[in-house]
């Protein structure tokens, strides 16, 4: 006799056990089924990281006219690649000029989306920075190139930087920014 309220107590776990995993939405915060379609649509089966030999780039500035005064860059990219890619989070972005590389921060506020771009969609991010003075290597970086890396891909672009000196605000540190990558053209 003893042997079978074990075995009803084992029964009745199991069936616990089981209407709760059935209950369990996956870790996605709530909101049970409907919530696990949505985000394998995100996705599409078959989507990779976009790869840098795979966009067209186009870059579009708001200069600073000034020292002291802040500009923007721009920075649009085309899904090139005959197929869906996915980006998430913030390109890497470094200025070049002479001998010296510095690399940009993130923009500390901003919060970067996952994005997935279909054939010949877009996406772009932006170049925040203070214009420095021309002439003065301690004050500001007499930068001549952009390159940056998309998040996941191997390979770099870049691009001529026409835009006057960026500030410093140390030796190390350029007074400039970089947003995350964000959907364009809607």
């Amino acid at each position: 006799m003893r042997a079978r309220p074990i075995a009803v107590s084992a029964l009745t776990a199991l069936v616990a056990t089981l209407a709760l995993t059935a209950c369990d939405d996956g870790g996605s915060g709530g909101g049970g089924k409907g919530d696990k379609k949505a985000d394998s649509s995100a996705s599409p089966a078959g989507s990779t990281a976009c790869k840098a030999d795979q966009v067209g780039q186009e870059v579009a500035a708001s200069e600073a006219p000034a020292a002291g005064d802040t500009g923007s860059v721009s920075v649009t990219l085309t899904n090139r690649s005959g197929g869906d890619c996915t980006l998430e989070g913030f390109p890497r972005v470094d200025l070049t000029a002479g001998g010296t590389t510095w690399s940009l921060a993130p923009e500390e506020s901003a919060q970067p989306e996952k994005l997935t771009l279909k054939p010949d969609e877009t996406t772009a991010f932006t170049i925040t920075y203070v214009r420095g003075p021309a002439g003065d290597a301690a004050k500001g970086a007499a930068v001549k190139t952009v390159k940056f890396g998309l998040p996941g891909a191997g390979a770099d672009l870049s691009f001529p930087w026409k835009y006057g000196e960026v500030a410093l605000r140390s030796e190390s540190e350029p007074d400039a920014s970089v947003g995350p990558l964000q959907r364009a053209g809607d």
